[in-house]
């Protein structure tokens, strides 16, 4: 006789919807492009230099490539596009009454879009998740114009989660002619 299980966390408000992000650090973009092109049977939605992402549709799933030499096959980050800004707020709310943590980020530049976002910290193991959805395209990959934002926002999830990675996008990026490489950048 099975013993029927129940949730002891309260429910503050309905889960969220959206598509779930897997931003992961490869050490040859190229190769991971033809592999999860095939895997998946889609092209990228965006490739800039040392970056590709994937807009997949069944599996509801935004996949990140962040060319980081020497890191591939580590996770670098996880994150939730929403579809708006709105939802963004609704969900730091839920999840501040939640007791969860958050660093906020709006109309920041990363991973060549502008966006509307906040982090949400101490996980368990460690692991950074994003909260966020896509305001306008971006020719930077952080900052505008190029400008890098990242180094106050890495100050206070540091003092948030003393001990954790400090990087969301972490290890050297690849930088185009007119872009000079970063080994702290965040994305979406």
């Amino acid at each position: 006789m099975s013993t029927p299980t129940t949730s002891t966390t309260p429910v503050a408000a309905p889960p969220m919807t959206g598509r779930v992000q897997l931003a992961l650090n490869v050490s040859d973009l190229e190769a991971s492009v033809a592999f999860y092109s095939a895997m998946f049977g889609v092209q990228p939605h965006k490739r800039r230099p040392g970056y590709a992402n994937f807009a997949i549709t069944e599996p509801p799933l935004k996949l990140v490539l962040l060319e980081n030499p020497g890191q591939g096959g580590t996770l670098n980050h996880l994150g939730v596009e929403v579809a708006d800004a709105d939802a963004v707020d609704a969900e730091q709310a839920r999840l501040a009454q939640a007791g969860l943590a958050a660093v906020d980020e709006r109309d920041t530049t990363c991973c060549y879009a502008r966006q509307d976002k906040f982090w949400v910290t101490d996980a368990p193991g460690g692991e950074r998740w994003e909260i966020y959805t896509v305001l306008a395209d971006s020719a930077t990959f952080w900052g505008q114009d190029g400008e890098q934002r990242w180094d106050a926002v890495q100050a206070e999830l540091d003092s948030a989660s003393a001990g954790q990675s400090t990087q969301c996008c972490g290890g050297p990026q690849v930088a185009s002619a007119d872009e000079p490489a970063s080994s702290s950048a965040c994305c979406g």
